[in-house]
């Protein structure tokens, strides 16, 4: 029974994040993106091209390519498909119509286009960091990137990378080359965004302490931090006395309260902490 109510918690917090994540999402594609006819990746940079070539909104056409992609994916997929991201293809679509519906943009929020494109990159690309971190995506040509995968030996990022490319230059004949220009920033920034925000959010601090007396330290990390320790017994090079070595892995505000803690009560001890953002393993990810 405490196993089921810890399961439905887990799922619970899972899709407001999700929900969270969606709704970030929503708001960098559509106060940002679509007013400034940004077009760099997926689906919502194919609205944007189409858009202006057909009587219809860019939310109207996400939706309609996001549902078609949908369709795609059951059938080529199957059960492998992922329910988070259909959640999160469903409601991102969803939600791109109901703003173009409640909150109408006939221009873009500012008269600064480098700022918008600043917004217009980092909000999804966190966005996407968020959803690729709980083991979902937004649909759209990730969908695509699944099925190639799955029936195909291509170049997965190579090829999807191409497709944006693609896009990017149409919107240079659609709609001007600064727009293109602007659009081709925003293409090369997103990856890089997205990796750092990922890389932030997993990010671990793996402490080695060499120190004379273990016990304290241990104990510290064990019941104070919840966390677990490896020691090994060492020898010094220099005056070849006894030492020992613990290596622990924890999260950053943990990791302040451990430093200060072997600061105050073994100011000998020598520390180095190492930032690392690939930690699998119980308590953390992969085996919880």
């Amino acid at each position: 029974m405490f196993k089921n109510a810890g399961r439905v918690k887990r799922t619970i917090e899972e899709y407001f994040v999700l929900t969270v994540a969606t709704l970030i999402l929503v708001v960098g594609v559509y106060v940002f993106k679509f007013p400034n006819n940004f077009s760099f990746g997926g689906v919502t940079g194919i609205a944007v091209v189409l858009s202006a070539i057909m009587p219809t909104t860019p939310g109207n056409i996400t939706f309609i390519i996001n549902m078609a992609l949908l369709v795609l994916g059951f059938i080529f997929l199957g059960k492998s498909f992922g329910i988070k991201t259909v959640y999160v293809s469903v409601l991102m679509s969803v939600g791109l119509s109901a703003a173009e519906k409640w909150f109408p943009m006939s221009a873009p929020l500012t008269s600064q286009p480098v700022l918008e494109l600043i917004y217009a990159i980092v909000l999804p690309a966190a966005s996407s960091a968020i959803l690729f971190n709980v083991g979902a995506s937004g649909g759209g040509t990730d969908i695509i990137a699944m099925i190639l995968k799955k029936y195909t030996k291509l170049n997965i990022g190579g090829a999807l990378f191409l497709v944006d490319l693609f896009i990017v230059l149409a919107s240079c004949l659609v709609f001007d080359a600064q727009t293109g220009l602007f659009s081709l920033c925003g293409l090369l920034a997103k990856s890089l965004v997205v990796d750092n925000v990922i890389e932030s959010i997993n990010m671990c601090k793996y402490f080695t302490i060499i120190c004379n007396d273990p016990e304290p330290i241990c104990e510290f990390i064990t019941r104070k931090l919840n966390r677990s320790a490896t020691v090994y017994h060492a020898e010094g090079a220099y005056q070849h006395n006894d030492k020992a070595v613990i290596l622990s892995v924890m999260k950053r505000s943990q990791a302040v309260e451990l430093r200060n803690f072997i600061h105050e009560n073994q100011p000998s001890a020598f520390i180095a902490i190492t930032n690392s953002s690939e930690i699998i393993g119980k308590g953390f990810r992969g085996l919880n």
